[in-house]
């Protein structure tokens, strides 16, 4: 074994995690999007307009680090933020088209490279790479106490049911 070659099974984990994200890094680029807006975007794309605060319980993340994102998001004309018809005191955080369109384009680009990544995988490979991560998910559970759900997950974001 090489010097720098994984040793273990978590180092292997590890290393291909480290690959994946700076490619992440490097996908993004061209938007100038960051993997938390990315994920904030998706969130809304999924389940509708959402109040601030339920998107950062989703996103795991602070209110104050929600609106951080929410407001970077809308100097670039992703997302916009509207008085909630129910409550006229509160927010909903909307996707504008160009938020969409930015969405999707990103989805096909991180497509394209995960088929690059994968493309060394025979179908069975793949199945069974995909068999591990959906136990490894299932059996870590959401990420912490408030539950919140690992990134990627789809479960309802509410404050406010999506219109």
């Amino acid at each position: 074994m090489e010097r720098d070659e994984p040793a273990s099974v978590s180092d292997l984990f590890w290393a291909v995690a480290r690959r994946l994200r700076h490619a992440s890094r490097e996908g993004l680029a061209p938007w100038e999007v960051t993997p938390s807006q990315l994920r904030a975007l998706g969130t809304l794309m999924r389940h509708g307009p959402v109040r601030p605060s339920a998107l950062a319980r989703h996103l795991g993340i602070a209110p104050r680090s929600a609106t951080e994102v929410v407001d970077a998001l809308e100097e670039r004309g992703m997302v916009r933020r509207e008085t909630d018809p129910d409550d006229r005191r509160a927010t909903l955080v909307v996707v504008t088209d160009h938020g969409r369109e930015v969405g999707q384009a990103i989805r096909g680009a991180r497509a394209a490279e995960a088929d690059r990544l994968f493309a060394g995988l025979d179908d069975t490979d793949r199945a069974q790479l995909e068999r591990l991560l959906r136990l490894l998910l299932a059996e870590t559970g959401p990420r912490d106490p408030a539950g919140s759900a690992p990134a990627g997950h789809d479960r309802p974001v509410s404050d406010h049911p999506a219109r």
